[in-house]
């Protein structure tokens, strides 16, 4: 039965673009064939990979990040500094493969197995230093799919460039004012976290929450 699904560990990063009048987040919209989420917009994240646990960076989460990720209520890793620096590699590489973008820095390519060939095969390393923690949320019951995502918020200034690809999981992406973003079809998670990115842009961010629902919901 779907309330049995376990939610898988999972993680989601936020670009956000401050070189225009007004900042712009980076949304896509899901296709209508899938299974989880289908036509709704959402930010670029995924689950946990294997290949997470073992990469090179060109800069480290920084440690207080990493402490407030390990923080988190619930289940308890048994390395909680290498989970919380997991995560945020699962997010930076979800966001490649959703995007074809890059958060990283130019280093010697690295030929590499698994998720993070082609990443490291482009000659870039993934850079971990300026991401912020939003929030961690774990898909409400019921659902075809369910995850324990983290949140993660970065500037895109850490990009390696900024025109995002076409991707085969949404079929369409648009950076957005806040504005815009919120007169979309938004699951509700994501409209939350639009308000945690609206305040620390204003330099007013709040303890990263925790959102856990206990019964099945609309989106």
């Amino acid at each position: 039965m779907a309330t049995s699904l376990r939610p898988r560990d999972a993680a989601t990063l936020v670009l956000v673009r401050r070189d225009l009048p007004e900042p712009r987040l980076l949304l896509g919209r899901r296709a209508g064939g899938h299974a989880f989420m289908p036509d709704k917009w959402v930010f670029p994240g995924g689950r946990l990979d294997r290949g997470d646990w073992n990469v090179p960076v060109a800069a480290d989460l920084a440690a207080d990040v990493a402490r407030q990720v390990a923080a988190a209520p619930r289940r308890a890793p048994a390395c909680p500094q290498r989970f919380a620096r997991a995560l945020a590699l699962a997010a930076v590489r979800e966001t490649f493969e959703e995007t074809g973008l890059l958060l990283g820095q130019p280093a010697p390519a690295r030929p590499a197995r698994g998720a993070w060939g082609r990443f490291l095969g482009l000659g870039v390393r993934p850079d971990l230093g300026g991401l912020a923690y939003l929030a961690r949320a774990i898909t409400p019951p019921g659902r075809t799919r369910r995850f324990d995502a983290r949140f993660f918020l970065a500037d895109a200034a850490r990009l390696v460039a900024l025109d995002p690809v076409d991707s085969h999981e949404l079929s369409e992406l648009c950076w957005l004012t806040l504005e815009d973003a919120r007169l979309l079809d938004l699951p509700t998670v994501t409209r939350a976290v639009l308000a945690l990115v609206e305040r620390h842009l204003a330099g007013t961010p709040e303890p990263p929450p925790f959102w856990a629902w206990r019964r099945a919901s609309a989106d």
